[in-house]
């Protein structure tokens, strides 16, 4: 009778045992569920169009020379061209790929998109000297536009507009860095953890 009293607990404690383990791992699984749903929504919120603006201004002089009766005649045009350009820098984190592995607690930023830079000039003409046998044509305006283009271009390049930008695009991606480390999750890109911002920071101006 004492023996089965006996078996009957421990049957019973094996029983209690299991059923808490049970919940044990429900409760695990249920707090992955809730920090991989709660990482997505973050990333949902960093997926943005980051956008830093600049401006620039120059003046430039374009001539013309069209030479007739073996040089001897020449008609010249020119204008003085007076350039405003915004500019933008721009990445647009919607495309930014990226994996989720629950496994290992793991997020890894697959890709992130290269900037988009836009030119937006404003052209205007003065002091035009023109003759009727050598006029400004449309080819002129072409070219114009072109070369204004190609010197701001330069201009970019040599300024801080694409740093600054860069700058505001890791910020906004220390954003997911700063909520993986309060979880205990690892952040990983071009095949690194990433420790912190400078990290980030480094492998996004590489």
């Amino acid at each position: 009778m004492i023996r089965k009293i006996v078996v009957g607990l421990v049957a019973l404690v094996i029983v209690v045992l299991l059923f808490k383990f049970c919940e044990f791992k429900k409760g695990d699984n249920s707090t992955l569920d809730y920090n991989t749903n709660l990482i997505q929504q973050q990333i949902v919120n960093v997926g943005k169009l980051v956008v830093t603006e600049g401006h620039f201004s120059e003046v430039i002089t374009y001539k013309n020379q069209e030479k007739y009766l073996m040089n001897m005649l020449s008609f010249e045009k020119k204008a003085l061209i007076v350039v405003n350009a915004d500019v933008t820098v721009a990445y647009d984190l919607h495309q930014m790929k990226y994996d989720i592995d629950e496994k290992n607690k793991t997020i890894t930023i697959v890709s992130i998109p290269k900037e988009e830079i836009k030119i937006s000039p404003d052209i205007q003409f003065y002091d035009v000297q023109q003759s009727k046998l050598n006029p400004f044509t449309g080819d002129d305006y072409n070219k114009i536009n072109k070369s204004v283009k190609a010197n701001l271009a330069k201009k970019i390049e040599k300024s801080s507009l694409k740093s600054n930008a860069q700058n505001r695009l890791i910020s906004e991606l220390s954003k997911i860095l700063i909520l993986t480390h309060t979880m205990g999750w690892k952040l990983q890109y071009e095949g690194k953890v990433i420790e912190n911002e400078s990290d980030l920071g480094k492998q996004v101006k590489m």
